[in-house]
């Protein structure tokens, strides 16, 4: 029969420093006891070394650590900003569509790139990324370019227009009996310089040609009191109403275009003296000789009048305008 102690709380025994298992060949008169070692074999915790004698094992020096940056994608970091490529593109594209918009023949290549540039730089002021600057230069050029793109068009077709249906307008020989009465007028000294001729303020004489690349214009006569030859010419034609009269040119036109041209081209009318315009068909008349709108093949010419109501004591000029589009020439009856 075995004795046991009584268990009280001072008949407890401490448990051993290790467990017996883990003598690691110590007698037993040393078990639990750290082996002496010499100086150094173990660091201090000066050296940032484990201690169990320091508060948390570890010398206070060597809980403080250096913070190291922020990785990507933790809060309140954000990664570095690439480069805007779509602005860039915008830009290259619309330096490209400005420069074929200036080029006549390539006007199309240039309303093409513009537009697309255009919707670049939009698009890419939205997004984020350096080099916004070129989304805003390409935008500007893009729309500058096409404005100027514009301008090149109607230019081009303004010359296109004006090779077809007018051209350089010029001015012949005067007739003979005009040629042998302008040595008889003297020129002041005093006087001032002489205007161009053709002009209102110096208008060439009956007779004298009128050219472009496609018609040559003659104004042959002027009667000044054409209302009897109105009122025999047709028995419709309507009086001159009080105050006016009707007046009578007849001209000669020749076509010398590579294809045919019709008569109605050329343009023949009055100008007062007060500056207003007379036309033909202000008062629609019916003469015997009138001018017809004829087609004339190269070479071809017709001969026709055209009668005017003028109102009474004003003097014209008659104005003639070999083409469509032709400069005005001022010949005076």
């Amino acid at each position: 029969m075995t004795n046991e102690e009584p268990r009280g709380a001072d008949s407890k025994s401490a448990p051993p420093p290790f467990p017996p298992s883990q003598s690691n060949g110590l007698p037993d008169s040393q078990q639990g006891q750290f082996p002496s070692s010499p100086q150094g074999a173990f660091p201090s915790s000066q050296q940032g070394y484990y201690d169990p004698t320091q508060q948390g094992g570890y010398p206070l020096s060597q809980q403080q650590y250096v913070q190291a940056p922020p990785s990507y994608g933790s809060p309140g970091s954000e990664p570095p900003q690439g480069r805007n490529v779509l602005a860039l593109v915008a830009f290259i594209v619309s330096v490209v569509g400005f420069i074929f918009a200036c080029i006549p023949g390539a006007l199309i290549v240039g309303w093409i790139l513009l537009p697309i540039a255009f919707i670049l730089a939009i698009v890419s002021l939205f997004l984020k990324g350096r080099g916004k600057v070129f989304g805003i230069v390409g935008l500007v050029v893009s729309i500058v370019g096409t404005i100027v793109g514009f301008i090149v068009f109607f230019a081009v077709v303004a010359t296109s227009f004006n090779a077809a249906f007018g051209g350089d307008t010029t001015i012949g020989e005067a007739p003979a009996q005009t040629q042998e009465a302008a040595p008889q007028q003297e020129t002041q000294p005093d006087e001032p310089a002489v205007a161009e001729q053709g002009t209102r303020e110096n208008p060439i004489a009956l007779g004298t040609p009128v050219s472009n690349t496609d018609w040559t214009v003659v104004v042959n006569s002027f009667n000044p009191d054409g209302s009897a030859v109105v009122a025999e010419a047709n028995q419709f034609n309507e009086a001159a109403p009080a105050g006016s009269h009707y007046v009578i040119v007849n001209y000669t036109v020749t076509y010398s275009g590579s294809k045919s041209g019709i008569a109605a081209e050329v343009g023949v009318d009055l100008v007062t003296s007060g500056g207003n315009v007379i036309e033909s068909y202000d008062a629609p008349v019916v003469l015997n000789d009138g001018m017809g709108i004829d087609e004339l093949f190269t070479g071809a010419s017709a001969t026709g009048s055209q009668a005017y109501l003028v109102p009474d004591g004003q003097d014209v000029l008659i104005r003639v305008r070999p083409g469509i589009i032709a400069d005005d020439v001022f010949v005076k009856p």
